[in-house]
């Protein structure tokens, strides 16, 4: 099954828009594990064993392994997702942005290495540096388009001009062309951050029913009713909105795992109230 449809299928199977990202800091973990030499693993795997059936899918964040060199450690954890909750997504938040053979090793990297269903990709030097992820059509593309943090509005807020006469902004861009033009194989979908509903819902007035990933609930403030009602498709899915430190860190004991399966299910359920 390729990444679009299983979303989808997870979207209605288990009645959930939420993305738990798997963010791990060893600073944060309960103490009984930080002394453990595989802590990573085991409590990324704690988590996911605890949510799986209370998410649309999971995202790792390269960033907080390869820092620990614990990219083996993600390895297994998305071979272990597969096997123990088949049917359920992993992106890799990766971002990557690079153009040429380089961009072809990264996808290898992605889709051969790490076994991920679609990855995180940034899309500012343009199609070419994209082709080598969209190639793979059975995987999910997910572009930058207007992202949660404060800064992004520097770049993607710069007016451009249109083919057809007038001028747009930079992210309208990036929504239009990824949706017409870069999903040949339906298989792309966009990064649009909570934080900004009114964009979010020109990105989805521009893109129909592609789906977005929404980051920035929680930590980051952004309102979950906004979100829902700025983001969801005409079916009343189409959203993968990411919560990490908030689920990740709800407890600081044994029971931690527990503790992250309680704040999902308020999470997933607050999401829901909305759709």
């Amino acid at each position: 099954m390729n990444f679009t449809a299983a979303l989808a299928a997870a979207w209605q199977a288990r009645n959930s828009l939420l993305c738990v990202g798997l963010d791990p800091e060893p600073a944060k973990f309960p103490a009984h594990l930080r002394s453990e030499p595989d802590a990573i693993f085991r409590f990324c795997r704690e988590i996911a064993d605890a949510t799986a059936d209370l998410v649309c899918c999971f995202k790792p964040q390269i960033a907080y392994f390869a820092a620990h060199r614990a990219e083996d450690a993600l390895e297994r954890l998305i071979a272990h997702i597969h096997a123990a909750h088949p049917g359920t997504p992993v992106i890799l938040d990766a971002k990557r942005g690079d153009i040429g053979s380089t961009a072809e090793q990264y996808a290898k990297e992605a889709f051969e290495r790490y076994r991920a269903d679609a990855v995180t990709v940034n899309p500012y030097l343009g199609h070419d540096s994209v082709e080598p992820y969209l190639a793979h059509a059975d995987k999910g593309v997910i572009l930058l388009c207007r992202t949660s943090n404060p800064g992004g509005g520097d770049l993607q807020f710069c007016e451009v001009a249109r083919e057809a006469g007038g001028t747009e902004k930079l992210y309208e861009r990036v929504a239009r062309l990824v949706a017409t033009s870069w999903n040949r194989n339906g298989n792309c979908a966009l990064v649009v951050g909570a934080t900004f509903p009114q964009e979010l819902a020109r990105v989805r007035e521009l893109t129909g029913d592609m789906p977005l990933l929404v980051p920035g609930i929680g930590a980051q403030g952004g309102d979950i009713k906004a979100t829902v009602r700025a983001g969801r498709s005409n079916a009343s899915s189409g959203l993968m909105i990411s919560s990490s430190r908030a689920i990740l860190y709800a407890g600081t004991g044994e029971d931690f795992a527990a503790q992250a399966r309680r704040v999902a299910l308020d999470t997933r359920e607050a999401i829901n109230r909305w759709r």
